[in-house]
């Protein structure tokens, strides 16, 4: 069989034993799913420096001491969040609106894994699914195939000795884009998390399945004149070079106010940071930007030294960072989109509301919706650039790349981090357990359409039927009766209510032998 239609018959055979576990998956308790998501994350937890150690071998992207940090942010750390969450059964009542909120699983997940990040970015999906007792299929990036398998090994191993049924955690192993469309297109998958390449992104909202993915991250980094300058460079020179700027949340571009910029770039070569002359930067363009625009990725994940040594020119091993002065964005400009390198552009602005401008320049040219982050000692300022920015992470005074998925910060710890609607994505969130479960909703009736005087009162319809409403607070269905006559016009005012008037729905406390009175005396008349 030839090889794309291999990963298609993989794909099915996966969903199908996928599909199986589900029923066994939603009969867990709630103790059973926490107690089998905190044996997966100790087991990745614990295989965070083989697993760290495989995908920079396979994938020859990143930095092993950072990949490890990574894993085991994506287990331990994860599950400190997750813990506590409840996704079975009743997860909320409100005695006010008496509205009460019922966990129900999605059903099979296809996760989409990217190279840059394959073992933790697997290790966390498969958490979350589980934690709202969906099963899981992956689709590794070709380059990471081994790593990625290996990270579902460990965590589906240790969630079926803790409980979970086989075939809840699934990984495959021919990854052909046939395969990868298969699996999104299927009608057993139910929901995707997408992470990986803007094509494979817009390929998972086409498939006409409920989808979570990730949009670019040209993330600039202001940093503003009341600034603690050594703080912030230090806080981007450790974000930018973090696995070597593979996160999508790491800075791409530093906009400096003017009366910090030299103070800036001091601290920026104190940090070991390399400032690119002309020459250099026409070399970095054509090493990095293909004819089209794009990035080539034969860049990413690399030590500056080696970017440079792969450009032509030559600089110190200990570079931590190659610096690119700008004099704009945009196409002109094409090292201004995201680099996922430790090559980061460099930009002067004249006050708060010209830096705001150049961030805006930075977003639009590819960042819409994902982070930015602020340097800055003044609130006022801090907020008005959270009102105008157009993003949905607003980070102050932190490493973007820790920041954005909530290891500097409060926010929701994630490695799949939405866009929301302005990146084209589903969510603006940290994408959490919450967003893997359904919920249904148990409503009790607060504004009544109409009120019974007492229990087991009959009453009349508009259209003539008898009711009766019982010890339970139900309407029953009583016997059959004939519409009744409308009220004369030529009637005296003194005249008694007629059916159809007064009495229905249960307003009059008159009974049914007092109302058959009634219908005697006015046919006497």
């Amino acid at each position: 069989m030839d090889r794309d239609l291999s990963s298609v018959q993989e794909v099915r055979d996966l969903l199908a034993r996928a599909e199986a576990a589900l029923p066994a998956l939603k009969a867990l308790s709630q103790k059973d799913v926490d107690r089998i998501t905190a044996a997966m994350a100790e087991a990745g937890y614990q295989s965070a420096e083989r697993l760290a150690k495989m995908a920079v071998e396979e994938t020859g992207f990143g930095r092993y001491e950072d990949k490890v940090i990574k894993n085991r942010f994506a287990t331990r750390e994860l599950l400190k969040y997750v813990a506590p969450l409840k996704t079975v059964g009743f997860i909320s009542d409100d005695p006010g609106t008496k509205v009460h909120k019922i966990a129900e699983p999605m059903g099979v997940v296809a996760a989409i894994i990217p190279s840059t990040n394959p073992t933790s970015t697997a290790m966390y999906k498969a958490i979350i699914a589980i934690k709202g007792r969906n099963a899981i299929v992956f689709s590794p990036h070709p380059a990471a195939v081994r790593c990625t398998i290996e990270a579902c090994n460990v965590v589906a191993a240790a969630a079926e000795r803790a409980g979970a049924p086989k075939g809840s955690i699934l990984c495959m192993s021919i990854p052909e884009m046939s395969g990868t469309q298969e699996l999104m297109k299927h009608p057993i998958t139910k929901v995707i998390l997408a992470t990986g390449g803007t094509a494979l992104v817009r390929a998972a909202y086409s498939s006409g399945k409920p989808a979570f993915g990730v949009g670019p991250g040209n993330v600039p980094a202001f940093i503003e004149r009341s600034a603690d300058v050594r703080k912030a460079v230090k806080d981007i020179t450790v974000s930018k070079t973090f696995d070597y700027g593979t996160v999508c949340a790491s800075e791409q571009s530093i906009i400096a106010d003017r009366p910090v910029k030299d103070e800036v770039i001091a601290e920026l070569k104190r940090n070991m940071a390399y400032f690119c002359t002309t020459d250099e930067i026409g070399m970095l363009e054509k090493l990095m930007i293909k004819p089209g625009g794009s990035l080539n990725s034969a860049v990413v994940g690399q030590p500056a030294w080696r970017i440079a040594e792969m450009a032509g020119f030559a600089v110190a091993k200990e570079t931590s960072m190659l610096v690119v002065p700008l004099g704009g964005v945009g196409k002109k400009y094409p090292l201004s989109i995201e680099k996922l390198s430790p090559v980061i552009c460099f930009y002067e602005a004249d006050g708060w509301e010209q830096g705001c401008e150049r961030c805006l320049e930075i977003l639009n040219f590819g960042g819409i919706g994902h982070s930015l982050v602020i340097h800055s000692r003044d609130e006022a300022i801090i907020r008005e650039f959270a009102l105008k920015k157009p993003v949905f992470r607003v980070l102050v005074n932190t490493p973007a790349t820790h920041g954005a998925i909530g290891f500097t910060t409060g926010l929701e710890p994630a490695l799949t981090l939405g866009c929301g609607t302005w990146g084209g994505s589903s969510t603006s969130d940290n994408v959490t357990p919450l967003h893997l479960i359904n919920l249904k909703r148990l409503a009790y009736e607060l504004n009544p359409l109409h009120e019974a005087e007492g229990v087991g009162q009959t009453f009349l319809s508009d259209k003539g039927k008898r009711w009766r409403y019982d010890e339970q607070y139900h309407y029953r269905p009583a016997a059959e009766t004939k519409p009744e006559p409308e009220t004369r016009a030529d009637a005296p005012a003194t005249a008694a209510p007629l059916p159809g008037a007064e009495i229905k729905y249960g307003s009059s406390g008159i009974t049914e032998e007092q109302i058959e009175a009634i219908i005697k005396e006015f046919g006497k008349k």
